[in-house]
């Protein structure tokens, strides 16, 4: 049972909204900001939510490795593609942005194709495949990070977490939505169980001896500085499949950096040769897929939503109570949140309060 204080969609949003302006954002572009943020919340995935809202974003503002007025160039455009430098912006309003422009090349030519350049964390991807999919159509996205992950047989951390991820529209009332990185763990879920005062599940990140570690906060210093790194996804070894993970994680990064001649790997580590902060100059890349100009729409939402119900119908495991297919788990969040807010732990209200103290916002929360 959730014993956390909720605090309500609304205030969270026009809180997040105004601070984010107070950061110098602009406020059409804060609202872009903070609707990316809360997305993660509604579908319950907080690595990516309210959690990161300070560290990941105000922090980088402050000290210089984030814009916060993104300057959106259109590099190449062709009636199915688009190539954009957002100039170290905001990442989400980038995204945004390109979305706008494949859902509508999509809607003319059937399918369309981006990617991103000079870029800066763009939230969770799920929220660029969910426009296309409210458009009624496919998407598929990746980004790549600052590096954390070893390549198999290695310990050295070299690529980042570099999510894959696909929605498609289905006949339910939920889209098919896979939205996961291609490491076995991601650095926000460390930074949410370090928050929580938790160790780190074994097996799924190694120092350089190639030994497993679990202190959550020794990890996140340690990636920091290469003496440890994540696994990709099947982890150790081959034995389990982890070239398997390793292989996607290296697709994305290619696809993420060669598609806009952009930095990759160490490059993205965020410092320059003397080791100071610097820009992170994130790629990534989108596709969208208009069903249709295949078999139609309506065809492909019940095709795939016949998948996804064959598949939660199937023989469950002794222990098991249910089977469940890619978004579904995110809808029954919603559904439980819904109506009662972002739950907030110890550690965000105290960064929630700070912020509306130093900038003398007019706020109150529900857990003071």
């Amino acid at each position: 049972m959730e014993t956390r204080p909720y605090v309500s969609w609304e205030l969270m949003n026009n809180f997040m909204i105004d601070v984010f302006v107070k950061y110098g954002v602009p406020e059409a572009d804060a609202k872009i900001c903070a609707d990316v943020l809360l997305e993660s919340d509604r579908r319950g995935i907080e690595s990516h939510g309210c959690n990161r809202f300070k560290p990941i974003y105000l922090d980088r503002i402050k000290n210089g490795t984030l814009k916060p007025v993104t300057e959106i160039e259109i590099v190449k455009e062709t009636p199915t593609t688009v190539v954009m430098d957002a100039h170290d912006g905001m990442g989400m309003v980038a995204s945004h942005k390109m979305m706008e422009m494949l859902i509508e090349k999509a809607k003319v030519y059937g399918m369309a194709g981006g990617a991103i350049k000079n870029s800066t964390h763009y939230g969770i991807a799920g929220y660029w495949t969910g426009m296309a999919e409210k458009a009624g159509m496919i998407g598929i996205t990746g980004t790549n990070a600052r590096p954390s992950v070893a390549p198999t047989f290695g310990v050295e951390p070299m690529m980042g977490t570099n999510p894959l991820t696909f929605t498609m529209p289905t006949d339910e009332e939920f889209p098919f939505n896979f939205d996961a990185a291609t490491s076995t763990v991601q650095n926000g879920k460390i930074e949410f169980y370090e928050r929580q005062g938790k160790e780190t599940p074994a097996g799924l990140v190694v120092n350089n001896e190639g030994e497993t570690v679990t202190d959550s906060g020794q990890i996140l210093k340690d990636l920091r500085t290469g003496k440890a790194a994540l696994l990709p996804l099947g982890g150790l070894g081959e034995a389990n499949g982890g070239y398997k993970g390793y292989g996607f994680t290296t697709a994305v990064e290619i696809l993420s950096a060669a598609l806009v001649g952009g930095p990759f790997m160490k490059a993205l580590n965020g410092t320059d040769e003397n080791g100071n902060q610097s820009m992170y100059h994130l790629g990534h890349f989108f596709f969208v897929i208009n069903p249709e100009f295949f078999m139609g729409l309506d065809t492909f939402k019940e095709t795939a939503g016949d998948i996804c119900r064959g598949l939660r119908d199937s023989k469950k495991a002794p222990d098991a109570e249910r089977i469940f297919t890619a978004g579904e788990k995110e809808h029954l969040a919603w559904m439980e949140r819904k109506d009662k807010g972002v739950p907030v732990g110890e550690a965000i209200q105290k960064e929630l309060i700070g912020l509306r103290d130093d900038l003398k916002l007019n706020y109150v929360f529900p857990f003071e």
